[in-house]
C-alpha cells in the first residue's frame, strides 16, 4: 500500500480543526473541504453564494497549485450547500473553474457548515 503523505501548503488556509488541508496516497490527492475563508485575513468572506463559491474554489486552487496540479486533475468533487436554491448560482462559478472534462460530483444540502459558511467543497485529484 502506498504511504500517506500529509500536505500543508504554506499559502493555503490553515485547517480550522484537527485535520490537514490534503493527504496524498499514491497518485491521489484527497483535499479537505474548503469553506470561504480569506487566507489573508483568516475570516469568512461576506457576500452572496457566488462570492463564497469563488473564494472556496480559489482556496482549492491554492492546494492544487502547491502540488503542481490544476482543476483538470480533479476527478471527484463534493459540494455542500446550506440552501439548494443556491445551486444554479454556485454552478455558474463552478463551471468557470472546471472547464474541461468535468469531474464526477455530488451536491448535498446540509443544515450548517463551519463558521456559518453557505458552501463547502472537497475534491479528489490525480497526479
Amino acid at each position: 500500500m502506498p504511504k500517506k503523505q500529509i500536505i500543508r501548503p504554506a499559502k493555503a488556509v490553515p485547517a480550522v480543526g484537527p485535520y490537514n488541508q490534503a493527504v496524498r496516497v499514491g497518485e491521489l490527492l484527497f483535499c479537505a473541504g474548503q469553506i470561504p475563508i480569506d487566507p489573508a485575513t483568516g475570516n469568512l468572506v461576506s457576500g452572496d453564494i457566488k462570492v463564497q463559491t469563488e473564494r472556496v474554489l480559489e482556496n482549492i486552487k491554492l492546494i492544487l497549485d502547491d502540488q503542481k496540479l490544476t482543476f483538470e486533475n480533479v476527478i471527484k468533487s463534493t459540494v455542500f450547500l446550506t440552501n439548494l436554491a443556491d445551486f444554479s448560482s454556485m454552478n455558474e462559478l463552478y463551471a468557470k473553474y472546471f472547464t474541461v472534462d468535468f469531474p464526477a460530483r455530488s451536491t448535498i444540502q446540509v443544515a450548517g457548515l463551519p463558521k456559518g459558511a453557505n458552501i463547502e467543497i472537497e475534491v479528489i485529484a490525480h497526479f
